[in-house]
């Protein structure tokens, strides 16, 4: 017994199948082999074809059945998907797309979400939506019915990357409340379909789908993707969650207290509180969690950091362009805590929403000409993103999150020891480090909403821990943070 999943990136698709019974994943493969295009036809812009999605889930799933040649399409028993977050895709009455997919990274809308935090009121919407409309999904709607007003007229419904994919697969139109509070479109006092944000858009509630579970049947899978996929008829599409949702899931972060986190070019922090909450500066971003309800309240509140694993990178190909990373690492082990009184702030790849949209750029403090080499700015570059990280996590603190734990996947900045060291030790939380993906826990996730799994806890049961990192050495690594804090 079989479950799929699919991670429908702005890069690349990719698609996992596990074994139900062990929690293996037997086959993995994506598309396309380079980035996929982004269209960015005026600056700021970022579009995608959402048909390009499916061409490229085809491709993945046709290599996922390649190399498991011995499964049975039969034996598949559920798909589950994850996809880039906070994307408009528009269809009309026939189910066709009217326009490209307006995705995350695209900045047109961030007028009209300012606007309407200003007319409907700060309170209000940080009381009922959580966050600002700022640049999503609600807002991109809104760019999209000023600017292309006979195409808005003819919006049947408006999704998110995965609500079309969903839709191509089982040819039903629905959506999740995770996926509804992640476009702003949620009413956490209400618990409904914000109404007052509807209205003062001119959005009628016709134009969002009909609401699912994230864990249960959205849809069977009909003839014309089962022959395009070359899977079986029928097999139930049971998960639905955005990349960063379903991140947390595949790490088995679920309840309060527990954090996932991934530190690649940018770095992402996603903590799980066990009530409705937001920060008041809106520095981070709170949504329902895959398991939210509103009798038991699970939100996850992301952190984004633009600048983490790209100073390194930076730092490899400006400082040590002799070396590689493990001998990076190995260098910057020589330096002690602290870096002597160096510290470093990793600001530099645009402005960071946790300090308010500020561009605090890159900066080197404490740099002694006499006393510091190479080893010294290595490793302070590293405690740099950490205690960005940390920063981060304190704000989380604020709104009343507990950390207690912090998963990730052993890969990119988790590969250094020292990164790892300095976040346990500044943070006080146990790190643990798995390994997983977005897809393989998009296929776990079906397996819960089909019901193979009598819960999370047994979907989960199987997940390979690498390797768990204790906090040691607190007092020293809370001293540099708090000289890193000082500065910033």
């Amino acid at each position: 017994m079989y479950l799929l999943g699919y991670d429908i990136g702005s890069s690349s698709v990719k698609a996992s199948l596990v074994e139900a019974e062990n929690g293996k994943c037997v086959a993995s493969a994506f598309y396309p082999k380079t980035e996929a295009p982004i269209l960015s036809v005026r600056a700021g812009w970022a579009e995608q074809d959402p048909s390009q999605w499916m061409d490229y889930l085809k491709q993945a799933t046709q290599a996922v059945l390649a190399q498991a040649g011995f499964v049975n399409k039969q034996d598949i028993r559920a798909i589950g998907i994850s996809y880039q977050m906070h994307g408009l895709v528009c269809v009309d009455k026939d189910k066709q797309v009217l326009r490209p997919s307006i995705i995350w990274c695209d900045s047109r809308a961030v007028p009209y979400g300012e606007k309407a935090f200003e007319r409907l009121g700060a309170d209000w919407c940080l009381q009922h939506l959580l966050n600002s409309p700022g640049n999503f999904t609600a807002a991109k709607l809104a760019w999209v019915k000023e600017n292309e007003p006979d195409l808005f007229d003819r919006i049947w419904k408006v999704m998110l990357p995965g609500d079309y994919v969903a839709m191509r697969l089982t040819g039903e139109a629905c959506t999740t409340v995770s996926g509804l509070s992640e476009g702003i479109f949620w009413d956490f006092a209400e618990n409904r379909p914000s109404e007052r944000l509807l209205d003062y858009f001119g959005f009628d509630t016709s134009i969002l789908p009909p609401i699912r579970p994230t864990f249960g049947t959205q849809g069977l899978l009909n003839r014309e993707a089962a022959e395009k996929l070359g899977l079986q008829e029928g097999t139930p599409v049971c998960y639905r969650a955005g990349d960063q949702p379903n991140n947390a899931l595949s790490l088995g972060v679920l309840q309060p207290g527990e954090i996932a986190s991934t530190a690649g070019t940018s770095g992402v922090v996603y903590g799980v509180i066990g009530s409705v909450a937001h920060d008041p500066l809106s520095r981070v971003n709170p949504f329902a969690h895959v398991n939210h309800t509103a009798e038991n309240p699970r939100l996850g509140v992301l952190l984004c950091i633009n600048g983490t694993g790209i100073l390194n990178a930076w730092m490899r190909r400006s400082v040590t362009p002799d070396l590689g990373y493990d001998a990076m690492n190995d260098l910057a082990s020589e330096a002690p805590i602290g870096c002597e009184g160096i510290s470093v702030l990793p600001f530099g790849n645009g402005a960071e929403r946790m300090l308010g949209n500020r561009e605090a750029g890159c900066s080197f403090h404490g740099v002694n000409f006499n006393r510091h080499g190479r080893a010294h700015l290595l490793r302070a570059a590293q405690e740099g993103i950490v205690f960005s990280f940390c920063y981060g996590i304190g704000i989380m603190e604020q709104m009343g999150m507990q950390v207690d734990r912090i998963h990730a996947g052993l890969a990119n900045m988790f590969l250094s020891p020292i990164f790892r060291d300095t976040l346990a030790g500044t943070s006080g939380a146990v790190i643990e480090l798995y390994d997983t993906d977005g897809a393989a826990g998009a296929a776990r996730g079906a397996g819960i909403g089909a019901g193979i799994y009598r819960n999370a806890a047994e979907a989960f049961s199987t997940l390979e821990r690498l390797a768990v990192v204790e906090p040691a050495r607190q007092t020293e690594y809370r001293a540099a943070f708090e000289r890193w804090k000082s500065i910033l």
